[in-house]
């Protein structure tokens, strides 16, 4: 494989998944948008899906996250997709928590400048009686 079709490493999407989320944190809607794909779509815990346009409309009226803290990462990495997995803690300006597992899937335009965006999120909530691994 040359240079130019090499993968980026699993520790690149768990630090572009940092990025992303601090993003989301900080309300920093550049860094969002360059962060997730025009038809970026999140399930959120109850189900729901929400679309980017919707997601940042909802940041612009107030403060959406306090905090969100990540458990270790896994990584599955090909040419095109990556998908990020773990456990989080994500914080509510109302005080409210949520305990989830948080799958992210990176595609990767197909022109160059090659650049990963999120293209879809969801999160599940995690069980009472579970072990948080943040």
């Amino acid at each position: 494989m040359s240079d130019a079709n090499k993968l980026p490493s699993p520790d690149f999407f768990r630090a572009l998944e940092l990025e992303r989320t601090q993003a989301l944190v900080a309300r920093d809607v550049a860094a969002i948008r360059r962060l997730h794909a025009p038809d970026y779509e999140l399930i959120t815990v109850p189900g729901r899906v929400m679309s980017l346009e919707r997601y940042l409309s909802l940041m612009a009226e107030e403060v959406f996250y306090a905090s969100w803290n990540h458990g270790p990462m896994r990584v599955r990495v090909t040419a095109g997709m990556a998908a990020v997995r773990y456990q989080t803690r994500i914080r509510f300006p109302s005080g409210r928590e949520v305990l989830c597992w948080h799958t992210d899937i990176y595609e990767c335009d197909e022109q160059p400048p090659r650049v990963w965006r999120a293209t879809w999120s969801q999160a599940t909530p995690l069980p009472p009686d579970a072990e948080l691994q943040v």
